[in-house]
């Protein structure tokens, strides 16, 4: 009659195998979101990255006038396959800036010029302190700033063709 109780920490076992399986099969949601999105943009200023081509400032928004803030480098291959969507953004009148990350101004001249510049600003952000007070946590990663310089969203890692129409519609939302 007590036989059946040597099975029982084998039993046991299955049943924490079964759990534990089941817990790596599910992959974890990862995505580190930003705890400003609708707050103020926070105050900073940035030198310019490229010659010709102005650095960035928080004041530099609001004024009316929304905005998309993209988080990029020359050196992350995310940023090349975007690189298409944001010239399709400005084509269809989307202002767009930027802050460069962990960089240095001839690579981003190089990597405009082989990309495409979409932007009208570029700041330099090399120790990341802007990226992260944004609550950024990669690149790349875009902001969308509405007309009194509040962020009303965020679009974590590279922007897909797909969703180019929608962002188009985000921005007319948050005039």
């Amino acid at each position: 009659m007590k036989r059946w109780l040597i099975w029982v920490p084998l039993a046991l076992f299955a049943l924490l195998f079964l759990v534990v399986a089941a817990g790596l099969m599910r992959p974890a949601d990862t995505t580190v979101r930003s705890t400003l999105v609708d707050k103020p943009l926070p105050e900073f200023r940035l030198d310019p990255m490229v010659p010709g081509k102005p650095g960035l400032a928080s004041h530099d928004f609001g004024g009316g006038h929304p905005r998309l803030l993209n988080v990029f480098a020359s050196w992350c291959i995310p940023c090349i396959a975007e690189a298409p969507q944001l010239m399709a953004l400005k084509a269809k009148g989307v202002p767009i800036d930027a802050i460069a990350i962990h960089d240095q101004g001839p690579a981003i001249a190089g990597f405009l010029r082989r990309n495409g510049d979409p932007y009208a600003a570029i700041g330099d952000d090399a120790r990341s302190r802007v990226q992260m007070a944004l609550g950024s946590s990669g690149v790349p990663e875009t902001f969308l700033i509405d007309g009194r310089g509040r962020i009303v969203r965020q679009y974590i890692g590279d922007i897909r063709a797909d969703q180019v129409d929608q962002i188009v519609r985000d921005l007319e939302a948050a005039r």
